[in-house]
């Protein structure tokens, strides 16, 4: 929520959806989407039972209602798909989805996007 981050990279964003982050578990994410000044690229696994398909709805809904530019990807993988150890570890798709890490942060941090900084 802070204004002077330019982008930021989610993967599999647990909790959200739940309003159950953090100390006494009761954020408030969902309700200061607004707040949000960066460009967001999300990264899912469709079968990461830690953030289930409505959780997953109900976060992007709030991120298209806010006008938050974002990006958004969902994988078939489990949670922590990009994780190199353990027999979750997809190294297809992490190599891709480092790709569309590097990409986001070149252009959003790099040399191709001083001007809307």
């Amino acid at each position: 929520m802070n204004p002077e981050v330019l982008a930021a990279a989610c993967f599999y964003a647990t909790d959200i959806h739940s309003h159950s982050l953090g100390q006494g578990k009761n954020d408030d994410s969902l309700e200061r989407i607004g707040e949000i000044r960066g460009e967001l690229l999300h990264i899912w696994g469709r079968q990461d039972p830690h953030v289930p398909l409505e959780g997953r709805n109900l976060i992007k809904a709030r991120l298209e209602a806010a006008g938050t530019r974002f990006t958004w990807h969902e994988f078939n993988g489990a949670h922590a798909f990009m994780r190199d150890e353990g027999p979750r570890y997809d190294p297809e798709l992490a190599l891709l989805c480092w790709a569309l890490v590097l990409g986001l942060f070149h252009r959003r941090l790099g040399w191709g996007d001083l001007g809307s900084r």
